[in-house]
């Protein structure tokens, strides 16, 4: 007898001869059910805007919420041994010479493979949002005192130079067992509003970020491991605009999280779960 027959009936003997066919047709209808959720191409059925995005990738293959344009073939896929939430969560697999790119201006070659938010949900100057989102470290990650971002926000720059080679306006950085969140606001202005040591293998880290993205004091962003607030900065949070600097007058923002380091000979895996990005109210930043 099935699990279903003895939960209904209460005990582990046979059922009632009339109600063995309703009991065949309720099991049917389950297995029925569980397969539509396993093969279903979309879990996350609410349509993403620009406001509000949400990934908990429980689909079977990766959603439109991304852009697979910054990580060679097979270097994400939708997994269920490790997750977060959910039955699912994405795998991101670096290998060596992975989307290599030449080093310029004296800087290191790099690799990387990240998820990008498709460019349909950029955000907005000046617009408060909060993102969410969760890590997993293997126990064996490697600890490597190398450059190396796991997740970051990039200002659109809409040509080559002057801003294309430009850091991320924010930034968080796994270097050397440190956890840092930086912040890259012109040629002299880099800063680290975060940096302690911590061991993030093993386990899920969720993060927060609350951040207005502008270029002068109105900037704003606070930060979250797990329960703790380990930034909370006012100030400006993008490269100024215009035409010397490349970044066009109101500027916007995407992000990006997965694995982008200096070019190394091990491999190197991370899991995400949970992404979600939303506007707040207009005051929700002071």
């Amino acid at each position: 007898m099935n699990n279903l027959e003895t939960r209904r009936h209460g005990s582990t003997g046979a059922a009632p001869r009339a109600t063995r066919p309703l009991t065949l047709i309720l099991t049917a209808a389950a297995v029925l059910l569980a397969w539509r959720v396993a093969v279903s191409p979309a879990q996350d059925v609410k349509p993403p805007t620009p406001g509000e995005v949400y990934d908990g990738f429980e689909a079977a293959e990766l959603g439109s919420v991304w852009d697979t344009s910054k990580f060679e073939p097979g270097a994400v896929t939708i997994q269920s041994d490790v997750v977060r939430v959910g039955q699912r969560a994405a795998r991101v697999v670096l290998r060596p010479g992975d989307f290599y790119e030449p080093g310029s201006n004296g800087d290191p070659a790099t690799e990387r493979a990240e998820l990008m938010e498709s460019r349909t949900l950029i955000s907005k100057e000046g617009t408060p949002y909060e993102y969410t989102f969760s890590i997993f470290v293997p126990k064996d990650f490697p600890i490597v005192p190398v450059r190396l971002v796991i997740a970051q926000w990039k200002q659109y720059c809409p040509g080559k130079a002057p801003c294309s080679d430009d850091s991320p306006v924010l930034a968080v950085r796994y270097i050397g067992g440190q956890l840092r969140i930086t912040q890259a606001l012109g040629p002299d202005r880099r800063t680290q509003p975060y940096r302690a040591a911590h061991d993030l293998r093993g386990k899920w880290s969720d993060f927060k970020f609350n951040v207005r993205f502008a270029p002068d004091e109105t900037g704003r962003v606070e930060a979250w491991l797990g329960d703790t607030r380990i930034v909370d900065y006012r100030g400006t949070t993008a490269y100024a605009e215009g035409p010397a600097s490349g970044y066009p007058t109101p500027s916007v923002f995407y992000f990006k999280m997965g694995l982008y380091r200096d070019v190394m000979a091990e491999p190197m895996t991370l899991y995400f779960d949970e992404y979600r990005k939303r506007e707040l109210a207009a005051g929700a930043l002071p």
